[in-house]
Order: structure tokens, then C-alpha cells, then sequence
């Protein structure tokens, strides 16, 4: 397979004639939805919602665990009503006069330049699939996620172009957890040049890791703080709770002038109302809370409205994800946001177990929602099984295919003299094709999208070639792609400083889990 396939440029998946024309890479680093979201509720009832929120905000309030979030909310103008049961309760005007300070876009920056990325308006950004503690393929089954195949999952993400931002793709169980920040952000910044996510487990970890991407972009402290290099993701503990880690990676990440990621995890029927509509208000007053907390700190802060509303099964109370409530809340998520003029991060999900017909329709059922939603962030948009516990290999090569024919869709059609293709009729004659006409022979290399996953042949070929399906073929892709890859450049100097300052925080007892 020609390595522009591997990049994730169009390519049939056979390999090329050398005679044959190199194609040209497509406009995928840098992707906007040309298409107006759809709304799934009307202006009256998405400001129904956004009421019903505030009046929780005021007349209930937030739980804040920690004492700093909450004498920042207090000099704000939000004090805690019962210092017994911690709850913040906000005036809605200060709330609304506060988050209107965040920027409706701003600018992430890659170590390489073609990966800085406009986030907000109508700019799409796809990020990896994150967090999960397991990690299978079809080699070794579902097993505990390692360093390695961490380090895998890096690879893959910075050879695909249709991939934006990087993310903890599986947690590296091997590693002790004092020092797991620490090797596992050398990995990033040595296999990716792209922006990065850092957990907000800690402020020590926060701190290290921030600190090996300011030497990993070669700034000085005040000079990373000046552009956006990495984003965080904030959970709420819905309903209506804000812990001590979480507030203080809000804390944190908008001194740093770095970008968050506020997203209650709503699940309707469990920790919100069965609902969408209650489920939908509740998600909207966390999130408002924490972009609230990120403003007080630094106006201007970078901040994104994060949407993850979902349903449970009622006959057993798991997650479902890829529903049509899951949908329907992913359009509304994307009103609201656009209500407070914030950038909207959405998410690629599914429950399936395995890399199969279920996880493939309930994920492209969520990127529908999500993309025509008006998302601007995709997160877990490659990889991720078993509602979230399971990184997945074969499934990252699924899920690129799919980004990459969402991707081809975002680009636009030229309707002009030379599309419309009159002269090709003058080649033909009725009932002729047009297979030989010099028109698509000056065409037929670039027309049409080409996948890298599907198989187009007949059954008889394909049979020949091993009647493989999709999730073996995907094993075969990902393989060769981890075969030849070649990491990015880090000067030699600034791997030397990384490793300096990695061993002189192991030898200080790496952080723990502590704000």
C-alpha cells in the first residue's frame, strides 16, 4: 500500500503503477462545515432551556468541593449559601456577564505549523478517542492498555491527517501512576507534533506536563502562555457537584492561558432527568458553572461548551450511546452553545464490545449528530469501544475511514463551465459511456473520494485476495502504518531537557492525585 494511503490520502487499496499519477493531499488538516446545523428545538423552547438553567443556578446552585473555586465564585459574586452543604448559587446576570468574556474562537498550536487549527464558528477538529483504561486488537484480544500500545495509538494519530488533536488514548496501566504523566507526555511531544490533551488529575502533573510541552515547543514560560498548545477536558459530578481536581484544573488550565473542555457527563434516566429537555438544563447550568469559574480567574480564558447527553437502558441502566436521544441532544447541545457564542465540542460514541456492524452505525449515528449538530471538536473520534472502556486498534482504522469521508464531504463542489461538462456529451454518443472521454481521462485520478478501508472489488476477487472483512483489513492497514512510521522532528537539545527534567521530577516522587 503506497505510503499517501497510510497518510490518509485518497488511494484504492491495491498498489499504484509507478506509471501512475502521485494524487495530491487533500484539505483535511484544516476542515469547515459548509452546511447550517440543524435544530432540534425552536428558538422559544432552546430559550426555555437556557431559563430553566439559570433558575437552577440561582434557586439550588452547584456543590463546590473546593475551598479556592469557591472564594473565587464568592469575590465574583456567587457565595456559598450553607458553608454544611458547600452549594454556590449564582445571580443569573453575573453568570451570563461572565461567560460572555469567553472567546468565541480561538487558535490551537501544533509544534508544526500546519497543525495550528481555528477552533470555533464553523471550524471542525477531530480528536482521537480518550481515556479508556483497556485496549484490544486482533492479535491480543481485550487486555489492560500499556505504555506501548499507548505509543501505538500515537503513531496512528500523527500519520493520519484527518486527525487534529491527540488525546490519552488508552491509560498506560504499566506505568506507576506518581510518574505516568511524565512518560507518557515525553511519548506525545517525541511521536506527534499536534495539540495535545493533558489530564487534570493534580496540579503538580498538570504543571509537569505543561512544562514539558513548553520545552517541547522551545518557549519560555510567558511565551507559551501567550498561544494555546493543549486542552483539557472538565467534568462536572452530575447533577450539580464540581470536585476539588476538576476546579482546580479549571483553575489551572485558564491561568495558563490553555484551553477546557467543560462537559457534565449528563446521562438521562441516571444522573440527570429521564428528560431531554431536563437532562439538556441541567447539562447547560454545570457547564455554565464551570465556564463561569474559568472567567472569573482569566477573562478571556480559551473555553469550550462541551456536550455529552446521553440515555441509559432502563432495563439495565448501562449507557447507550449512538441513539437517536443521543443525536437529538447533540443538535440542541449545539443550540445552546451557540447561544453563548462558544465553541461546541461534541463526540464520536458507541456501546458496542467489539469492532463490529453496532459500533460502526452508532458511531456514525453520533458523528451525525455531532457534525450536524455544529460541533467544532470531535473527541473520541477514533478508536473507542464499550462505551468508552476499550480502545480499539482495528476500530481507530474504521473510524479514520468514516472522518475521512465526513472530511471529503465538508469539501466544496466548483459548479462552473468546465464541471458541467458540456464537451464530454460532443465525445459520446446516446446510449454510450463516458469512460473514455477526454474528460474524465483528465479527471479520473481526483474525481471521486477513495477509500482506505473499503473493499470495492467483486466477490470473486475478493475471495481470491482472502475474503478478509473490514475489522481484518482494518488490522492489516493499522499494522503497516505502524510499520513505516516516522516520528516527527524534536531537536535533539530539547529531547535532552525533557529527559533532564523527567528525571529530576521522578527522582523528587513524580505528583499524586491532589489539587
Amino acid at each position: 500500500m503506497p505510503s499517501d494511503q497510510l497518510r490518509g490520502r485518497p488511494g484504492r487499496s491495491r498498489r499504484r503503477n509507478a506509471s501512475e499519477p502521485h494524487r495530491t493531499k487533500p484539505p483535511w488538516q484544516h476542515l469547515k462545515n459548509p452546511y447550517p446545523p440543524i435544530a432540534q428545538f425552536s428558538a422559544d423552547h432552546i430559550e426555555a432551556i437556557h431559563q430553566t438553567s439559570l433558575t437552577l443556578l440561582r434557586d439550588k446552585g452547584i456543590k463546590v468541593l473546593s475551598a479556592e473555586a469557591r472564594k473565587l465564585y464568592a469575590q465574583a459574586g456567587a457565595p456559598v449559601v450553607d458553608d454544611d452543604t458547600l452549594m454556590v448559587r449564582f445571580d443569573p446576570d453575573m453568570v451570563l456577564e461572565t461567560v460572555s468574556q469567553a472567546p468565541q474562537s480561538f487558535t490551537m498550536h501544533g509544534r508544526a505549523p500546519e497543525h495550528w487549527l481555528e477552533v470555533g464558528d464553523n471550524n471542525l477538529v477531530f480528536a482521537t478517542v480518550g481515556g479508556p483504561p483497556h485496549y484490544s486488537d486482533l492479535e491480543g484480544g481485550r487486555r489492560a492498555g500499556t505504555h506501548e500500545t499507548f505509543r501505538d495509538l500515537l503513531r496512528l494519530a500523527q500519520t493520519y491527517d484527518v486527525l487534529h488533536l491527540t488525546t490519552p488514548m488508552v491509560e498506560p496501566q504499566d506505568l506507576p501512576l506518581n510518574v505516568r504523566h511524565l512518560y507518557s507526555t515525553r511519548s506525545t511531544v517525541t511521536l506527534t507534533d499536534k495539540p495535545t490533551f493533558v489530564y487534570s488529575r493534580g496540579r503538580q502533573a498538570v504543571a509537569d506536563s505543561l512544562e514539558i510541552l513548553r520545552i517541547a515547543h522551545g518557549f519560555d514560560p510567558q511565551a507559551f502562555e501567550e498561544q494555546v498548545h493543549c486542552y483539557t477536558v472538565i467534568n462536572a459530578n452530575s447533577p450539580l457537584q464540581l470536585d476539588e481536581l476538576m476546579c482546580a484544573g479549571i483553575i489551572d488550565f485558564a491561568r495558563s492561558r490553555q484551553a477546557m473542555i467543560l462537559t457534565p457527563f449528563t446521562l438521562a434516566g441516571a444522573m440527570a432527568p429521564v428528560t431531554l429537555p431536563g437532562a439538556l438544563a441541567q447539562q447547560n447550568a454545570e457547564a455554565l458553572a464551570g465556564i463561569a469559574l474559568a472567567q472569573i480567574v482569566r477573562p478571556g480564558a480559551p473555553v469550550v461548551y462541551g456536550g455529552f447527553t446521553s440515555n441509559v437502558d432502563m432495563k439495565s441502566g448501562a449507557p447507550a450511546f449512538g441513539t437517536p436521544e443521543y443525536v437529538k441532544a447533540a443538535f440542541a447541545s449545539g443550540q445552546l452553545a451557540r447561544r453563548y457564542h462558544l465553541p461546541y465540542r461534541t463526540s464520536n460514541v458507541n456501546a458496542s464490545n467489539a469492532p463490529d456492524a453496532q459500533s460502526a452505525y452508532e458511531s456514525q449515528m453520533s458523528c451525525w449528530g455531532a457534525i450536524m449538530g455544529g460541533g467544532n471538536i470531535l473527541m473520541h473520534g477514533a478508536g473507542w469501544l464499550e462505551g468508552g472502556l476499550t480502545a480499539s486498534l482495528e476500530k481507530f482504522i474504521i473510524d479514520v475511514e468514516m472522518l475521512q469521508m465526513f472530511a471529503s464531504l465538508m469539501q466544496p463542489v466548483e459548479c462552473n463551465e468546465d464541471t458541467l461538462a458540456l464537451s464530454a456529451f460532443a465525445e459520446i454518443e446516446p446510449g454510450d459511456h463516458f469512460f473514455g472521454t477526454e474528460h474524465t481521462l483528465a479527471r479520473y485520478d481526483t474525481a471521486f473520494y477513495t477509500p482506505l478501508l473499503s473493499d470495492w472489488s467483486n466477490f470473486e476477487t475478493w475471495s481470491e485476495n482472502g475474503a478478509q472483512d473490514t475489522t481484518q483489513r482494518a488490522n492489516r492497514i493499522a499494522r503497516q502504518a505502524l510499520a513505516e512510521f516516522t516520528p516527527p522532528p524534536l531537536a535533539d537539545e530539547r529531547l535532552a531537557e525533557i529527559d533532564e527534567f523527567i528525571d529530576k521530577r521522578v527522582a523528587q516522587g513524580g505528583a499524586t492525585l491532589s489539587a
